[in-house]
């Protein structure tokens, strides 16, 4: 039972990584009906913004909660900014064009960032500092969840819980939902679509950001590649979910995290992958929506 608990707060805390970035997917997705290919590469900008300011930090002699705290704040910050950036220079130009024309841009923005990241830092793997404290009123349970694990789930469920707010309750939240809705009426009642699709760009670009310095303090190296692989997850999580559906995204994620620790515990890690795109297949054939979509027709 013990093991099973262990397998299971695992893989929660796995999903709530895939939540984090499978958020930018499924907003994005939601206000413009683009896939971010490049969301990937956030992810992995800010674990890289995360270390070098905590790299410099050290050298003050700053506390270790002190230091993660200051290395999360810029690294959300620069991969907002990185993410408005590729908003304006790959996407906005593209908006009215052919449906394939934004995709193949979104593939290219990709591909330049990892090569930009690989020129500017280095091809090899390069550790992490451990930025999450070892609570000692933890110790007792920390066979079975540690305090990485257990920091991790309590910020996204804290973000989770500060989005819905956003998205529910705010100005900005509201005019999200009506873009989503239908962008030609939310102008017409005089929403400023162009900044509501900036917005969820920053966001989106935010929440990787803290999924980027949370799981690379776990695990403790990080290198350019990072972010294609998290990207190709979360994407998986978002579509298994429902693609752009917030609520669809995060239960996406954490049956897709689940799935890959149960699979790596019970039968073996080289099989994680075979599970969790062998569950998205089964998903696409009974339920090409995803599990909290909504299947649409169209009219000819």
């Amino acid at each position: 039972m013990e093991y099973f608990l262990e397998l299971f707060l695992g893989g929660l805390t796995r999903g709530s990584i895939y939540a984090l970035i499978a958020l930018g997917y499924t907003m994005v997705y939601g206000i413009i009906e683009l896939i971010n290919f490049a969301h990937g590469e956030i992810y992995m900008i800010g674990a890289f913004t995360a270390l070098i300011v905590a790299s410099v930090l050290t050298l003050f002699g700053l506390n270790q909660i002190a230091i993660l705290v200051l290395a999360s704040i810029t690294a959300v910050i620069y991969s907002a900014a990185y993410g408005f950036t590729v908003e304006k220079i790959a996407y906005k130009p593209l908006r009215h064009a052919q449906r394939l024309s934004p995709l193949i841009s979104a593939i290219g923005m990709s591909i330049f960032l990892q090569n930009y990241v690989l020129l500017a830092q280095t091809s090899d793997f390069l550790p992490f500092p451990s930025l999450i404290p070892d609570f000692e009123f933890w110790e007792a349970y920390s066979h079975i969840i540690g305090s990485a694990e257990l920091v991790i789930l309590i910020t996204t469920t804290i973000v989770m819980i500060l989005l819905t707010f956003l998205i529910k309750f705010t100005k900005i939240g509201k005019a999200m939902r009506a873009t989503a809705q239908d962008r030609n009426m939310a102008m017409l009642v005089g929403v400023n679509v162009n900044q509501v699709i900036s917005m969820t760009f920053i966001i989106g670009s935010a929440l990787a950001a803290v999924g980027g310095v949370l799981i690379a303090s776990h695990i403790g190296m990080i290198n350019f590649y990072i972010g294609f692989i998290a990207g190709i997850k979360a994407f998986t999580a978002a579509v298994l979910g429902g693609i752009g559906s917030i609520p669809g995204a995060v239960l996406g994620s954490l049956v897709l995290g689940l799935t890959e620790s149960f699979a790596t515990g019970y039968v073996s890690s080289d099989y994680e992958d075979v599970f969790a795109f062998a569950l998205l297949v089964l998903i696409l054939i009974f339920r090409p929506a995803g599990i909290l979509g909504r299947s649409t027709t169209q009219k000819v």
